[in-house]
Order: C-alpha cells, then structure tokens, then sequence
C-alpha cells in the first residue's frame, strides 16, 4: 500500500514538472565558430533558420587547365525553417538569394569561409546587401551559415565524357541572420 502512494505522489510530482513553464531556447553563440566566420560586434541574432535542400554541381572543363575538369557550384534551392519546423523561407540561387514567407529577400557578397567536418560544405560568414521589400529581411546584415552537413561536390568522376552533366547533392545548414544592435 505505501509502495503504491509512493508511485502516486511521485507520478503527481513528474507530472507537475512537466506541465511547468517550459525554458527559453538558448541565445544562439558564436563561441565555438572560427573568427573567420564570426559577425563583427555591435550585431545581434534577429533569426535563426535551418537550411535543407540540394546543391547543383555541373561538370565543366577548368578555367585554367585545359583538357582538366571539375565539378563547378551551380546553385542552391533550400527551404528555410525556423527551430520548431515551421518554414519560413527560402534560399536559392544565382545569385544566392535568401527569401522569406513575406516575400522581403536579399543577396549578399562573401566575406569568409572556414572549413567544416569532412563531406560538408564550408561555414559561411556573408555581408548582406540591402534587402529588397520590406519584412523579415529588412535591416539584415550579415548571414552566417554554420552546422553544414553535406552539400560537397559529387563524388562521381568528372571528365571529358560528362562536361556538361550535372548532378545534385543533398545538404543542411543552419542560416543565422543578423542586424545591427
């Protein structure tokens, strides 16, 4: 019998917990990134989303290297979610276009790169330029695009025979936008 209302009260217990307020997310940080990639100070997170989708490569002889060829970036086409799922926008390119539900977007010009876990595309620290219209991307700054998972060049050889090919390959990345404090 005790062993019983012990069970009770303890299921009481979790259950009150439970139900309590929940936490706040964590404010996003930028300690663990390489400088390279880190927004300058006097700037603070104004969204933070999650990038998936596919990335175009296409086989194309190099610049410099006659009878050589690589696979070239293309383009980009992600759908763009906030931390719950929800999208919220989209990413797509040339040139790379970050786009929101509201139909404000903007583009950007590069700033840095630094390297990311082997098979993943580069962190990315980008200068926005003004956006177009207004709304979630208005007074945007700076883009960083860290947490990358794939998204490299295909692996499949790219030679004389497949100029011309192109294939896609699946990436994520978190997109953290940024506006002047």
């Amino acid at each position: 019998m005790k062993t019983v209302a012990l069970a009770a009260v303890a299921a009481a217990v979790l259950s009150a917990c439970a139900s309590g307020p929940m936490m706040a997310p964590a404010m996003y940080s930028q300690d663990a990134l390489p400088d390279a990639v880190k927004v300058p100070a006097g700037h603070k997170v104004a969204m933070e989303t999650v990038g998936a989708g596919e990335i175009t490569y296409e086989c194309r002889e190099k610049a410099n290297a006659m009878g050589q060829f690589e696979w070239v970036f293309v383009g980009p086409a992600a759908t763009l979610s906030d931390r719950s799922g929800k999208a919220v926008g989209k990413y797509y390119g040339p040139p790379a276009t970050w786009e929101a539900n509201d139909t404000s977007k903007l583009t950007g010009a590069q700033v840095a790169v630094a390297p990311a876990a082997a098979g993943s595309i580069p962190l990315q620290l980008v200068k926005a330029n003004p956006a177009m219209g207004a709304g979630a991307m208005s007074g945007v700054t700076y883009i960083q695009r860290v947490a990358t998972q794939g998204g490299v060049a295909p692996a499949v050889a790219c030679t004389a025979q497949g100029k011309g090919m192109k294939q896609t390959v699946t990436y994520r990345a978190d997109y953290i936008f940024w506006k002047a404090a």
